[in-house]
């Protein structure tokens, strides 16, 4: 038989470009399909499209302590000097963690804080403080909260995902169609790793890695018998592959060696684009197609096949299944904002990190409550505190655990500032359309041009307005960032108004309803454009905040604000018309702003960002989905604003 040579031998990325130019080509640069599946099983696949909540959760007002239920409005006088006393169970019911709350009850006392006192027959629990609304419960939405959005397109679902999917109300899942790669070992001189090898054998091991390899990404992989050095008995398995699977990848026989048969079978059965690449270890790999599925001849020395699979099998894999790599590490960043922590308690932060410039990672502290299942969906990696430390101050350099791959961090925009339905809208559109993420953080719009001054954000969402000249933003740009070279770009015009119930059950027509002492409001913490436009609003009125019943409760998005309202938490709240849209609530409009984005301008230039404004300003599908939401104009979509050179 002729002896077989190599029909080239050419550098790693010019194979690589020929690869990804045939997959292409055949329609295999793009993930194979979806299926549904039950979620339950889902740990590992990959969403084939955005997942929003069905559901809210928790679906019922809870207490979050061992207690007694209460209605709020009668605990009003107590104190030291004056306890009050409540009947059981007339006026209080004692309440497990956890256990839904009973009507008409609105707040939970908890057990440390009461003395039970006996009179004749009755009972009578004795406080010496009133309580707020809610006080100690857990309301509907505090975890997730119907419509917003679990998980992003072509996100690999972890256990807390699971977790979130099944709170979310999802018992099936749409997700990415697994690959199946079929693994042919052959030689020889291989026995099974249950055969002892004797003298010049050699235990098929390769295969059992390939394997692991592949199912490790979320693939299948088949593991074939060995396959002798045989031609026939060669392309009979390497048929059965194609049959079975997406991919058949033929370990040895690629080289120049008189029973080195690969190259000869999947020149027969289909043709080749690359034989030999310039690479040691890995030399003798081999590409090719038979019935347009791929095959390919990995080298058979152990560190060859590790090698060529990461080099040209797993990323058509992960391309297959709409991921990038899935590195974990850890970091050093630099801590955003002031820790505390209670000492003798070692304590896990879940935290957003993000590079924003000079190399260095910035961490950012989420949700610390022990229900908040989204805020481990959202976090970037765990700090850990130390038990006998009080906590770590902002600026100090910090050790993290990554979740989330330093890659997909590195290629993450960090938004800091206001919250805007449209955030979601984006995130998803960006990760679908290109490498890059977006990660928000929610702390109010002048929080937001805080961490633009101080270097922490690549963008600020903001709306804020300046009374004095009817504008918005610029005159705070001008203000707390004067000489700092920034672009201010429009995202949209955005209805804000008062979200109250279906029907509107109380009658609130105006910001004056406010000050009725039958109406419960729900507020937006300091420093936001939505606590200003309300502040703004009572001024005009002439309505003080402490006339105002739960003018000092606040959320911190407007869909926590709509989702307080729909379970009952707050008669109304200021938020935007999108956030009562979603949940299916009416809307009083107050005013019409503009929410736009700051940034400096080194970081307007960086290709992330640019492909994040590419979006904005030419993606049909963003501007659908945000017109469909309702309460935006977007004439000025992508417009800049503003720029101060």
């Amino acid at each position: 038989m002729k002896r077989s040579v190599y029909i080239d031998s050419i550098a790693l990325d010019e194979a690589q470009k020929k690869w990804a130019a045939a997959l292409k080509e055949k329609g295999l640069d793009k993930p194979l399909g979806s299926e549904l599946i039950s979620t339950t099983l889902s740990c590992g696949a990959v969403t084939a499209e955005a997942l929003p909540a069905k559901v809210s959760s928790p679906a019922f007002h809870s207490s979050a302590m061992d207690g007694y239920a209460v209605r709020f409005e009668e605990t009003f006088g107590a104190n030291e000097t004056n306890p009050l006393l409540l009947k059981i169970p007339d006026a209080a019911v004692y309440i497990n963690t956890g256990e839904p709350i009973p009507e008409p009850f609105n707040a939970v006392i908890m057990i440390e804080d009461i003395n039970t006192v006996t009179t004749g027959n009755d009972n009578f629990i004795e406080i010496i403080a009133p309580v707020t609304p809610y006080k100690n419960v857990r309301v509907t939405g505090e975890d997730i909260v119907a419509t917003e959005l679990i998980l992003p397109e072509n996100h690999r679902i972890r256990p807390m995902d699971v977790g979130a999917l099944l709170a979310g109300g999802y018992i099936e899942v749409p997700v990415r169609k697994k690959p199946v790669a079929a693994i042919i070992p052959t030689g020889n001189e291989l026995v099974p790793p249950c055969v002892l090898p004797q003298h010049g054998q050699v235990v098929d091991s390769n295969s059992a890695m390939l394997k692991a390899m592949t199912e490790e990404l979320g693939a299948t992989g088949l593991r074939y018998d060995i396959v002798r050095d045989d031609l026939s008995e060669l392309k009979a398995a390497i048929l059965k592959g194609v049959k079975e699977a997406d991919m058949v990848l033929v370990i040895a026989g690629s080289s120049a060696g008189k029973r080195d048969f690969t190259t000869m079978a999947i020149a027969e059965l289909g043709y080749i684009i690359v034989h030999g690449v310039n690479i040691k270890p890995g030399r003798p790999l081999l590409l090719g197609f038979v019935q347009n599925k791929p095959v390919i001849g990995i080298p058979g020395f152990p560190v060859s096949t590790y090698l060529t699979y990461n080099l040209f099998v797993k990323l058509m894999i992960l391309t297959w299944l709409g991921v990038s790599d899935t590195a974990i590490n850890s970091i050093t960043a630099v801590n955003s904002r002031n820790i505390s922590s209670t000492v003798g308690q070692e304590e896990f932060v879940r935290v957003k990190v993000g590079m924003v410039a000079d190399g260095e990672f910035i961490a950012t502290p989420l949700s610390r409550g022990a229900g908040a299942m989204m805020s481990l969906v959202r976090a970037d990696g765990i700090l850990r505190i130390p038990a006998m430390s009080e906590g770590v101050g902002a600026g100090t350099k910090i050790g993290i655990e990554l979740i989330t791959p330093v890659s997909d961090i590195t290629n993450t925009i960090v938004c800091i500032g206001s919250h805007d339905n449209t955030l979601d809208v984006l995130f998803n559109l960006l990760r679908k359309r290109t490498p890059y993420s977006l990660s928000s953080a929610h702390v109010g719009s002048m929080g937001g041009l805080m961490a633009i001054k101080r270097g922490e954000a690549h963008i600020a969402g903001t709306h804020l307005l300046d009374e004095a000249s009817g504008t918005y933003n610029v005159p705070f740009i001008e203000k707390f960032l004067a000489g700092e070279d920034v672009i201010l770009i429009n995202l949209v015009h955005r209805e804000q108004g008062l979200i109250v119930k279906r029907g509107n059950p109380k009658g609130i027509l105006s910001i004056n309803d406010l000050k009725r002492p039958d109406v419960i409001f729900i507020n937006r913490q300091a420093g936001t454009g939505t606590r200003l436009l309300t502040d703004k609003c009572l001024r005009e009125v002439g309505i003080s905040a402490d006339m105002v019943k739960g003018y000092d409760r606040i959320e911190y998005t407007h869909m926590a604000v709509a989702s307080a309202v729909a379970s009952g938490v707050a008669d109304t709240g200021m938020g935007i018309l999108s956030a009562a849209v979603a949940l299916n609530l009416d809307f009083i409009p107050v005013t019409q702003e503009r929410y736009d984005f700051l940034m400096k301008r080194e970081t307007y230039k960086l290709p992330m960002v640019e492909a994040l404004f590419n979006i904005i300003r030419n993606d049909t599908e963003f501007r659908e989905i945000v017109t469909k939401m309702g309460g935006y104009d977007m004439s000025q979509t992508g417009e800049i604003m503003y720029c101060n050179s």
